[in-house]
């Protein structure tokens, strides 16, 4: 789901939502990165507000004239003029300019409309159009406006049409607009056709798209702003223009050719079209960074991301994936912000989105799966180990309370006396069924009296007391259960008689002293289970019960323990394995219960 994500986001767009992020992250990475380096090859002539203080809006075209002839005197190789003249104003000053329109490098503007208008713009006349051979390489307009007739000879225009997007912030300009059959330039590419350096072996453009991103690659001050009041007044340093590509424009509230960008809420288009110009220069020169699929590589990244993530969301706890997959949304970022200036159609957004998806939706869901099989361990461990020890377990602060300890434990070990006798005549379903009742008579007592069962044997169990968690009664519980036992066989042995059926008895060997109780095994499969000499002596105690005419024999170290019972020595056994006799007893209500 996450790689469906990602390449509906980067292959054919989202919503609003991720639109807006996408342009909010561009926007943030422009702003760190724009470069505040001279931008020696172009030259902004602003027409500010000291300017417009000096000689009041609007200016006689003379005086427009006149900056166009100081900055090309000055060995400009080109002057854009981002100004329209709609109407005819003093006639010398007319003359002046469409002259130097029509035979100097001069770049006059014009602006298209595309906004689809019940009565488009129509005003002026346009020039410097060429037939459209493609219309799908422009951008199609709805009206216009131009200058006036008197500028008709003029060679070369430039479109100041701007589009900007859905929260009013101007990323992107139209590059080749078309209108009625012919396709229109934008101000700095038409600069750049009419007056760039054609000399170096890099002077040909990579094919524009219809619209393109502005990369604002430098910051407004990186630009060289001279006030067109000090041009006037001569106050311009001697060559300062030269070889420079000049854009006369301006920055004055008052005029209001004020836009928000992602460098401020509130720039000067004529330093818009700056930074397209700037764009252009470094495409033509082989400047501009080198481009990448941003693309591909983000569905890359998030392949990898869901790779690692299948591999760590059910090995490793929510916490620690809520990490990983945070830490892989700040990787990202480093990434979107190289690709940013390489690619300027991706979505850097929608990787993080990814990430969210995971974290919202993959990393609850395996949370939910971990509980549940930690709910099914505890249930399988409750079939095990008393549900009061294992509720104590939870509570515990131990770290790992499984771990193999050294503890005070009392073993009990049952068996069936006869057992192969009692179901040799039986079919198997019968045999199932007396092993499985008898085992019950067994097991039910040790859980009720907080035993923790170790192991079956086939027909018989071992089970002991004092661990995972230390009991200073472990011996106490441990006879409780054996007389429990006792009871529980008694019963079940009287329905069988009265069903003509064999009795049953059932052995028992009791033992108390020090073991190591903990999860042993392998990789593969472990058991939580008690090693230790009490443990094998509690074995050889059961044994050694078919010798006596008692149930339950118990051996010195459990007697030694219990508080609660009353115990009947029956002498000195000696045990096989065991260096040296000892006393082993049974329980006194044992002994009236056989007799």
């Amino acid at each position: 789901m996450a790689l469906v994500i990602t390449g509906w986001l980067e292959w054919h767009g989202g919503p609003a939502l991720t639109t807006a992020a996408d342009e909010w992250l561009r926007d943030k990475f422009i702003q760190l990165r724009a470069s505040e380096v001279p931008e020696r090859r172009v030259l902004v002539i602003d027409i500010d507000e000291s300017s417009v203080a000096q000689i009041p809006w609007p200016w006689p075209r003379a005086r427009i004239a006149d900056l166009i002839e100081l900055v090309l005197a000055d060995g400009a190789r080109g002057v854009a003029l981002d100004i329209l003249m709609e109407k005819p104003a003093d006639p010398l000053g007319d003359t002046r300019m469409a002259m130097l329109a029509a035979h100097g490098p001069v770049v006059l503007a014009q602006m298209f409309d595309y906004m689809d208008h019940p009565e488009p713009l129509a005003g002026g006349r346009l020039v410097a159009g060429q037939p459209a051979r493609d219309a799908g390489s422009a951008v199609l307009a709805r009206g216009f406006l131009a200058n006036h007739q008197g500028f008709a000879q003029a060679r070369h225009a430039g479109n100041i049409g701007m589009v900007p997007d859905a929260d009013g912030t101007l990323r992107r300009l139209p590059m080749h607009t078309s209108y009625q059959g012919h396709i229109y330039p934008t101000l700095s590419l038409a600069l750049l056709q009419c007056c760039g350096d054609t000399t170096t072996s890099k002077a040909s453009l990579p094919p524009l798209r219809p619209i393109e991103r502005i990369p604002y690659a430098r910051d407004w001050l990186a630009y060289d702003v001279l006030k067109a009041g000090d041009l006037l007044a001569g106050q311009m340093p001697a060559g300062m223009a030269r070889d420079r590509l000049v854009l006369i424009g301006s920055s004055s509230l008052s005029i209001g050719d004020r836009v928000s960008t992602p460098l401020g809420a509130s720039s000067a288009g004529l330093l818009v079209h700056a930074s397209m110009l700037t764009s252009l220069l470094d495409r033509q020169q082989g400047l501009a960074p080198p481009p990448l699929p941003g693309k591909a590589i983000a569905f890359a990244f998030v392949l990898a991301v869901v790779l690692l993530t299948s591999f760590t969301l059910p090995r490793m706890s929510a916490a620690a994936n809520t990490l990983l997959l945070g830490a892989s949304a700040l990787l990202w970022l480093g990434i979107a912000a190289l690709l940013a200036p390489r690619d300027p159609v991706f979505a850097p957004a929608a990787p993080l989105f990814c990430c969210l998806y995971l974290l919202a939706v993959a990393v609850p869901f395996h949370w939910e799966l971990a509980q549940r099989r930690s709910r099914q361990l505890l249930g399988t461990l409750r079939q095990y180990v008393a549900g009061e020890v294992v509720d104590e377990l939870l509570r515990s602060d131990l770290k790992d309370p499984l771990a193999p300890r050294r503890l005070e434990v009392t073993t009990l070990v049952a068996d069936m006396e006869g057992y192969t006798s009692q179901v040799e005549s039986l079919s198997l379903e019968d045999a199932s069924r007396l092993t499985t009742d008898f085992l019950e008579c067994l097991t039910r007592p040790v859980l009720e009296h907080r035993g923790t069962l170790d192991k079956y044997t086939g027909d018989g169990l071992v089970a002991f007391w004092g661990a995972p968690l230390p009991n200073p009664e472990h011996a106490d519980l441990a006879l409780d259960a054996a007389a429990k036992i006792l009871r529980e066989v008694a019963q079940f042995s009287a329905v069988r008689v009265a069903d003509g059926k064999p009795a049953l008895r059932v052995r028992i060997g009791i033992e108390s002293g020090t073991a190591m109780a903990g999860d042993y095994g392998t990789a593969a499969r472990s058991i939580y289970t008690a090693v230790g000499d009490s443990v094998n002596t509690a074995a050889r105690l059961e044994q050694a019960a078919r010798d006596y005419a008692h149930d339950v024999i118990i051996g010195e170290g459990t007697a030694s323990l219990a508080r609660r019972h009353r115990l009947l020595p029956l002498g000195e056994r000696q045990l096989r394995g065991k260096g040296r006799p000892i006393r082993v007893y049974t329980l006194e209500r044992a002994l009236e219960q056989t007799k």
